[in-house]
């Protein structure tokens, strides 16, 4: 058995989700960044992933250990980029990527987007979109480790966050 399984959250996920969730809110004030100190994401937020089926959780063995949405085509705000996207054909968007505390440093929040990639490819789209606050290093750093272009800004409550696109190839 693989030591990391990706799968469809379900409702019975929602308070491990939002304790990963907390720990990620702490640690992002603790580095000084504005993200995520506005009340978003919050337990509703979660909750309404799971029900439009684009919550996913990180298992290792039989525990949660991250989180992320997943997001055919959806995302208002990056219709408004100030730059430029590199494909304007079919997309997934990656959301609310956290890891569980006792589980950083271990690559998984790449190991999430390499995830998200295969998700992507197996629905037929070659396009990954996401962002990210400008104070964030540690996620630039994935989606420039990844191989994600940026490509300008987008905003999300009145704050600027930095657009990024992977396209895929074909396996």
């Amino acid at each position: 058995m693989a030591p990391y399984q990706f799968r469809q959250a379900n409702p019975t996920d929602l308070p491990l989700i939002w304790e990963i969730l907390q720990q990620a809110i702490m640690r992002r004030k603790a580095d000084g960044s504005n993200q995520w100190q506005d009340g978003y994401p919050n337990p509703a937020v979660i909750q309404k992933d799971i029900e439009q089926g684009h919550g996913f959780v990180l298992i290792e063995k039989d525990t949660v250990v991250g989180y992320s949405a997943v997001i055919i085509n959806h995302e208002p705000a990056y219709a408004a980029i100030e730059g430029k996207w590199l494909t304007n054909a079919d997309f997934v968007v990656v959301h609310r990527v956290a890891i569980a505390v006792t589980h950083l440093g271990k690559g998984l929040a790449q190991k999430i987007l390499e995830y998200v990639a295969d998700f992507t490819r197996q629905n037929h789209i070659y396009s990954i979109k996401a962002d990210t606050n400008f104070d964030n290093p540690a996620m630039i750093k994935v989606f420039e480790k990844l191989g994600y272009s940026y490509c300008g800004e987008v905003y999300f409550r009145g704050s600027p966050r930095k657009a990024y696109e992977k396209v895929l190839t074909y396996k």
